[in-house]
């Protein structure tokens, strides 16, 4: 098989890598400091991957462009913009085919489980980005200058992973703190673990099926309560001791901790239920969701390593 080139060393990317080199397919790892996945099948480089022209040179010659890099939370607005271009360029220019990471974000407020056929209908910033993002490429796709396809998560479990949860409630339960959660503790969400999310974009880059549409990674649905007392049975922590993060408390928070600000456009993401459906991933691409206890465990690793 030829050469694959993945953005990204995050927890995503670095799985995405992982099991392509275990396919034994070649991997060129593109990051900003060179990191990467240590492999005799990765090539790891050190790039800027919004310069466009830089990008072409080296994803010429792959069959697939899997991007799951991102800029930080809070410059989401200004840094994703200029990189998505530049991606989708790169794949129109060399012929690679094009497998985004996404979110739930440009979904907007839905009130019933999503499905990949949902409408973009965004009601954030950060949603307007990622719908951006996903129609521009969704655009080049029926144009014929690209062949393109997005997997999106929802709130990430596993090892590095970022997320409400693992960053406000994991290491307070494990240390034995209040733990905080920005939004309502008792209603159902959608958890999207690592691996699962990187054996989606791996099934998505090898299925002609996949092409000119979104898939929803596998995932399971708990609340954050119900996740932070399974999470302390898991790693024999105390009982957790949780505490709601309302809107005038993220306000307060950010004028010293701008990025918790970001979190404010996005509590109707968390207090409301902010479910995901995957049959369709489940019945084409054969993909089911990690065992909860699995990604809970594997979460708990990282923070212990």
């Amino acid at each position: 098989m030829s050469r694959h080139v993945v953005l990204g060393a995050g927890p995503t990317g670095r799985a995405v890598a992982t099991l392509l080199a275990r396919q034994n397919v070649p991997v060129r790892q593109i990051t900003r400091g060179g990191g990467g996945v240590d492999h005799p099948s990765v090539e790891r480089v050190a790039a800027d991957a919004s310069d466009v022209g830089r990008l072409t040179e080296l994803v010429v010659g792959a069959e697939v462009l899997i991007n799951c890099a991102m800029p930080p939370y809070d410059r989401w607005i200004t840094d994703a913009p200029p990189l998505a271009a530049a991606l989708l360029t790169a794949a129109e220019r060399t012929g690679a085919r094009y497998v985004m990471l996404g979110n739930l974000y440009g979904y907007g407020e839905v009130h019933r489980p999503m499905t990949e056929d949902l409408p973009m209908a965004p009601v954030s910033a950060k949603g307007r980005v990622r719908a951006r993002m996903w129609l521009d490429a969704l655009d080049s796709h029926r144009a014929g200058r690209a062949r393109v396809t997005e997997v999106r998560a929802a709130a990430f479990l596993g090892a590095g992973a970022l997320s409400t949860f693992t960053l406000g409630i994991a290491p307070q339960v494990l240390a034995g703190r209040v733990a905080t959660y920005p939004g309502r503790l008792d209603v159902p969400h959608s958890w999207s673990y690592v691996g699962d999310v990187a054996a989606t974009l791996v099934a998505a880059a090898h299925d002609d099926r996949s092409w000119g549409r979104a898939w929803h990674a596998p995932a399971a649905t708990a609340t954050a309560g119900e996740l932070a007392e399974r999470f302390a049975k898991l790693t024999d922590a105390p009982a957790p001791r949780l505490e709601r993060l309302d809107r005038s408390a993220l306000a307060s928070l950010a004028v010293s901790t701008p990025v918790l600000g970001e979190l404010i456009e996005m509590l109707y993401a968390t207090e409301h239920p902010h479910l995901l459906d995957s049959t369709d991933t489940r019945r084409t691409l054969g993909l089911t969701p990690t065992d909860l206890d699995t990604a809970l465990l594997d979460t708990a690793h990282g923070l212990d390593g």
